[in-house]
């Protein structure tokens, strides 16, 4: 028969063990949406994927997708005829437009792109970043520029 130490020790132990595989299964399930497909153009630089949430249509020319950036990925310079909104959801990442400093962009920051204004936006060079872009599509479709460099990433 277990004396009450072995009993208490016995019921920590479990008790722990249950409390540990709670907070593992809850790490894995914080993402909001599913990580998506990896991105394979040529305007982005590391590893990046996309999971598209609505696609623009003649009805709602906006489109809104999750895009996830393992540690030093980044877009392109680029811009929008109509403007983008991100959404920082996880993460740490750098938003910057041409002839501005860059910014750190944390989970719950939201930034608005204006039309037209050349920019890119990724993750820092030591964590992944997680933003939902949200982007106007009636002026037209993203206009891709040159990629950013190592020494502006790191400016």
């Amino acid at each position: 028969m277990m004396n009450c130490k072995s009993i208490v020790i016995v019921s920590l132990v479990g008790m722990v063990s249950f409390s540990c595989s709670q907070q593992h299964a809850s790490v894995n399930e914080t993402a909001i949406f599913e990580k998506g497909e990896k991105i394979t153009n040529n305007n982005f630089t590391g590893s990046a994927w996309l999971k598209n949430l609505l696609e623009a249509d003649s009805v709602n020319q906006t489109s809104v997708g999750s895009v996830t950036f393992e540690p030093g990925a980044r877009t392109n310079w680029h811009s929008h005829p109509a403007g983008q909104i991100i959404l920082a959801l996880d993460g740490i990442g750098y938003y910057q437009e041409k002839g501005s400093p860059k910014i750190t962009v944390k989970k719950g920051d939201a930034i608005k792109c204006p039309p037209d204004v050349p920019h890119w936006h990724g993750a820092s060079a030591d964590t992944k970043f997680v933003q939902v872009a949200i982007t106007g599509r009636e002026k037209g479709e993203t206009v891709w520029l040159e990629p950013v460099t190592d020494e502006e990433y790191n400016q």
